[in-house]
């Protein structure tokens, strides 16, 4: 599959966010979801509420097999 792309994964939580973004980047699916978790925490939580809100619009869901 060709991972030059971002889209939202399948392996999800909530929409596929985070786990699409540590696809994307070749990182562990955990570090990125903590990593956010530690970033919307110090920013006060609504700024990171928006960004994971706008990505999950803008990002294409990851086409199934």
């Amino acid at each position: 599959m060709d991972k030059s792309k971002l889209t939202r994964s399948n392996n999800r939580v909530i929409a596929g966010v985070c786990a699409g973004l540590a696809e994307w980047l070749g990182w562990d699916i955990a570090l990125v979801r903590l990593l956010y978790l530690i970033v919307s925490i110090f920013s006060a939580g609504f700024p990171g509420l928006l960004a994971y809100i706008i990505l999950w619009i803008v990002m294409p869901e990851e086409a199934g097999i």
